[in-house]
């Protein structure tokens, strides 16, 4: 069957909103921004960096382990290591190519206070842009909306309109600017997404895998070293103590939690990213994987349900923002997880509905407080409470429009959690930042 009147395909959101992203995807965007700028002068010759970023990309990238450093942390750290030996056009993996001689060239030019931040208080949406002098020349980039959506490339003020940084995403209908896609997406009801599933390949279920096994990696890296906070390998310790018992919901909560250990200590392996995060990426698909072991179902159904948390929390993300003040690994790759957990079970378009809501309910008041390993407790919260949620449902217990937030249909709840991240969190936000700030030293503006 065809999907009727819809503008874009499944291919078109997997291409937008599922990629791979080695390390924590803001201070990684910071990276792919002054590498798209050193790579229009020469790298040998670079003098100073400034970066001006909004205030929630400071907040998610000030605390977490750059890949391949050995743990180091920092935006100026980010910059520097990009700018001097990342690789732009690899993407969110920009940082795959970076040696220890790099990161002491980065070290010595943020020692020597060649590297400034500064943070944009009242820009709004996801904004980097980043210049890089050299002797005799200024690069420029600017990275707008989606952590690797290069919209201006600039060499001594002359704007470079040719190059294939420049992001532009390909679709069935030609190239188009991946925003789009993003305010497409949002107007679907959850009944056409779930359609949408009918127009998965093989190619797309062979992707759908490849993530999968990016994620598996990372947790069993967790598991085996208890990297980071070490979540992951507490929970599979108490099991063996038989202080817990291993049941669907906390074999959810250990797969997914030890891979975010991992993630966050920066260990060098990719994740595969869901709506522009890792961490969301890891919650879209490692407690479906987790669950998948607790009943009867198919290869396929499985990687369908993966697909399906996938598009869920693509549709969340586009209401609530790429960055806010809103935890997106509880309440957007959650909604998703929750929701492929429920089709994986059988579950009909009204329990998927009423797992999203269920969710919703239990961890709207969820806060972003940025990344930082402690983001492995808020998954395996998360991942538990995705379980929890569609087990509710189809027990029939489905939370009711009249409480709080919850609107009439999912649309609805998804909508006004969107106005409560975007509007009502503002203040909320600031005052997470204010905090974060007392303890960083960056230039605001």
């Amino acid at each position: 069957m065809e999907n009727r009147n819809l503008d874009f395909s499944v291919k078109d959101i997997l291409l937008t909103e599922v990629t791979p992203a080695l390390g924590c995807t803001e201070p990684v965007a910071i990276a792919l921004c002054t590498a798209a700028a050193a790579s229009l002068i020469s790298k040998e010759d670079i003098q100073a960096i400034d970066i001006w970023i909004d205030m929630n990309v400071y907040k998610n990238g000030i605390a977490v382990s750059i890949p391949g450093t050995e743990g180091l942390k920092g935006l100026d750290m980010a910059a520097a290591i990009g700018a001097l030996g990342g690789d732009p056009h690899r993407r969110l993996e920009v940082l795959e190519p970076i040696t220890d001689e790099i990161v002491s060239k980065a070290k010595q030019l943020v020692e020597a206070e060649k590297v400034t931040v500064n943070i944009l208080k009242d820009k709004k949406g996801l904004f980097i842009k980043a210049t890089v002098r050299s002797n005799n020349n200024i690069a420029e980039c600017v990275i707008e909306d989606f952590h690797d959506n290069i919209v201006s490339l600039r060499l001594n003020d002359i704007v470079t309109s040719d190059s294939s940084l420049l992001k532009v995403e390909e679709t069935r209908k030609g190239k188009i600017d991946i925003r789009l896609i993003a305010a497409w997406l949002k107007k679907l009801p959850l009944s056409d997404l779930l359609k949408l599933l009918e127009e998965l390949d093989s190619e797309d279920l062979d992707f759908l895998e490849k993530g999968v096994h990016y994620n598996l990696r990372l947790a069993e890296h967790g598991l085996k070293y208890g990297s980071g906070l070490g979540i992951g390998k507490a929970l599979e310790r108490l099991v063996r103590q038989g202080l817990i018992k291993r049941d669907m919901m906390i074999s959810a909560r250990i797969l997914t939690s030890a891979a975010a250990d991992a993630r966050m200590a920066g260990v060098k392996m990719p994740a595969m990213s869901s709506a522009g995060s890792g961490n969301q990426g890891l919650t879209a698909t490692l407690p479906i994987w987790a669950v998948k072991d607790y009943v009867e179902s198919d290869k396929k159904t499985i990687l369908e349900s993966i697909g399906l948390s996938h598009l869920i929390t693509a549709y969340v993300k586009a209401h609530t923002g790429r960055l806010s003040a809103v935890c997106g690994c509880s309440i957007a790759a959650g909604a998703g997880a929750t929701a492929g957990i429920t089709y994986l079970m059988g579950g009909n378009l009204t329990h998927i509905a009423g797992a999203i809501t269920n969710l919703t309910e239990d961890l709207a008041g969820v806060i972003c407080d940025g990344a930082k390993a402690g983001c492995s407790l808020k998954l395996a919260t998360a991942a538990g409470t995705a379980v929890q949620s569609a087990l509710f449902s189809l027990q029939g217990v489905h939370v009711q429009p009249t409480d709080g937030i919850i609107g009439t249909t999912p649309e609805a709840t998804m909508q006004n959690i969107g106005e409560l991240s975007t509007q009502g969190m503002i203040e909320t936000d600031r005052t997470i930042l204010k905090i974060m700030l007392e303890k960083h030293f960056c230039n605001i503006s």
